[in-house]
């Protein structure tokens, strides 16, 4: 049985001013599943994730989410953004106490707290005795849990990670990385995670790709991506050398 597809991506590409950034020619994410995108600085991950989160179109080619096509131009219709979230490296958190900022997207949709969701959502992270603290005097480990609490509690279908755990201590790597699994095992949750730590890729993600300059240079389920990449520019990140 095929695999149920979030996306599909063919022939899109972004350019700025002129330059290129980036060039996908065909990229699957299968429902329910973690892919991972690993790379130098400057392959376009970012680019990419803008683009899977409706905020910008593509220059050329289409994008189809479910029954949605999104191409050159396009905008995506407000239900369909409001079924991907993303939760970046550096989040933004209000001035305002934690419980208020988890709140937040409820309060976005018109939603109500009737089920004691923040509350929830606050447990899973492990910040629920921090509910009534200022937002902006957390860690910064503290603040990325709440970040992700935020994105939980409006369960989205789709979870686009930006370098999550990116200058954090071991312990809330850890905990991030534990939040993410949970997420994606209990919610079937989709997550596309944009990591620099291969070993985070290995832990956490069912499939990785690799970009370099742009392009996806190879994808494929996480073993055979360590253990037998196809590309000699993928075996050569793997192994910790230069491929700029």
């Amino acid at each position: 049985m095929a695999a149920e597809l979030r996306y599909r991506i063919e022939g899109v590409s972004k350019v700025y001013a002129g330059r290129q950034v980036l060039q996908i020619d065909q990229l699957d994410i299968e429902a329910g599943k973690i892919l991972a995108l690993v790379g130098p600085s400057g392959a376009g991950k970012s680019t990419l994730l803008r683009i899977l989160n409706f905020l910008e179109p593509p220059s050329t080619g289409r994008l189809r989410y479910g029954d949605f096509e999104y191409g050159p131009g396009g905008e995506a219709p407000l239900a369909t953004r409001r079924q991907v979230t993303t939760v970046s490296q550096r989040p933004v958190l209000l001035n305002r106490p934690v419980q208020a900022n988890v709140q937040f997207g409820l309060k976005l949709r018109g939603l109500r707290d009737s089920a004691g969701q923040v509350t929830a959502a606050l447990q899973q992270v492990g910040l629920a005795h921090l509910a009534r603290q200022q937002a902006r005097t957390l860690s910064g480990g503290e603040a990325q849990r709440v970040a992700l609490a935020r994105a939980m509690v409006i369960r989205p279908d789709v979870l686009l990670l930006d370098e999550p755990t990116a200058n954090l201590d071991p312990y809330n790597v850890g905990l991030i990385e534990q939040i993410v699994r949970r997420l994606n095992q209990e919610q079937q949750t989709t997550l596309v995670l944009v990591t620099h730590n291969i070993f985070q890729a290995h832990r956490l993600a069912h499939r990785v790709g690799f970009m370099l300059d742009g392009r996806l240079i190879e994808i494929a389920d996480t073993q055979t991506f360590f253990e037998a990449p196809a590309d000699p520019r993928t075996a050569a990140f793997v192994a910790g050398d230069m491929v700029y």
